[in-house]
């Protein structure tokens, strides 16, 4: 399935305009004071709020107003999870089976990227997901934190070794090729970028769940 367009206001930043992507959104609006922004579904609803005032669609804070129905449906942030942060996640039906990860803006609830499915395990995903966070925010220069609710893939990067026992044939040689990139970016690349645990059980599921029972 093609992924879904979104449409980016920026009101107050660098360049205020209408964006098509959120790294496009983010160019304008990181370290910004007072970064006025919101994503839209269509061009002409972006268009609109473009032509409006900014708080016709998102608080004082310049965060979306509860008001609005696209995120009043986002439970709150608990208040020590830092907002401006990528969360990551993956989905896997089966143990192994298809396998899919993704990363999303946590303030926003707007997915930044995606991958898969593949034929993998959950744990895999999660170890690919944070990498590919960390590779995107230090190409991109984004100074923000990654959360993730898997304390494998938060070792296993931390060791820069993805430890499964998944078996390397014919059907899985193509996610480990992905694997072995991974490692080894990992082995040739420093980062700052702070990897927290997303703590499931007092915040809820992470924002970047998939919304469905994930395999192991």
């Amino acid at each position: 399935m093609a992924k879904k367009e979104k449409y980016y206001v920026v009101w107050a930043g660098v360049n205020p305009g209408i964006y098509t992507s959120w790294t496009e959104c983010q160019l304008q609006v990181k370290g910004v004071e007072g970064a006025k922004y919101k994503s839209f579904d269509t061009r002409q609803e972006a268009e609109q709020a473009m032509a409006a005032s900014p708080y016709d669609y998102i608080g004082k804070s310049g965060r979306p107003s509860k008001s609005t129905p696209k995120h009043s449906e986002d439970a709150p942030l608990p208040p020590c999870v830092v907002e401006n942060s990528l969360a990551v996640d993956a989905a896997c039906s089966g143990n192994p089976g298809a396998m899919e990860y993704r990363g999303v803006h946590v303030a926003s609830r707007q997915q930044v990227f995606h991958y898969g499915p593949v034929y993998g395990t959950n744990n895999i995903g999660e170890f690919l997901a944070i990498v590919h966070g960390l590779a995107l925010l230090k190409q991109k220069g984004f100074d923000m934190p990654i959360y993730s609710d898997s304390v494998n893939a938060i070792s296993w990067v931390k060791q820069k070794r993805c430890k499964t026992k998944l078996p390397r044939n014919e059907q899985t040689e193509a996610l480990f090729q992905l694997i072995e990139r991974a490692e080894l970016w990992l082995r040739n690349n420093s980062y700052t970028t702070p990897i927290l645990k997303w703590e499931t059980q007092e915040w809820g599921e992470v924002p970047a769940d998939f919304g469905r029972k994930k395999g192991g």
